[in-house]
């Protein structure tokens, strides 16, 4: 049985991507790929260990998890990696033990990068 709900979450997607992105250089050691992404950002709220919360803001790519390919093979984003948007370099993590990235949807079509800005190409 065909399960609409996963084709409807390919479908957005693809619109995301086609109508909601722009180039940007992904890169992993010497190794880069040139892909379409969103841009979003996700807030953080850290236990300090002291009694305070300290909120942390990172600005996220939305990849297809199928263009992200790097050496011939698709990848998971790891932290180190970097991302070059408008100029800016952006190197992926996320604080604490937070992962990097995450699927941004249920069946695992698009990634959600977490990043920080680092530095100028």
């Amino acid at each position: 049985m065909v399960d609409l709900l996963e084709q409807a979450s390919a479908w957005l997607s693809g619109q995301r991507t086609k109508f909601l992105s722009r180039p940007v250089v992904y890169g992993r050691g010497g190794d880069s790929v040139t892909v379409q992404a969103g841009v979003g950002k996700t807030t953080f709220d850290i236990d300090d260990g002291y009694g305070g919360i300290e909120r942390y803001e990172s600005r996220d790519f939305l990849i297809a998890a199928a263009d992200l390919v790097l050496a011939g093979a698709v990848v998971k984003p790891q932290r180190d990696d970097t991302i070059s948007d408008a100029g800016k370099v952006y190197q992926v993590m996320a604080p604490g033990k937070e992962d990097v990235c995450r699927p941004s949807d249920p069946y695992g079509v698009t990634w959600r990068i977490h990043t920080k800005q680092v530095g100028l190409p």
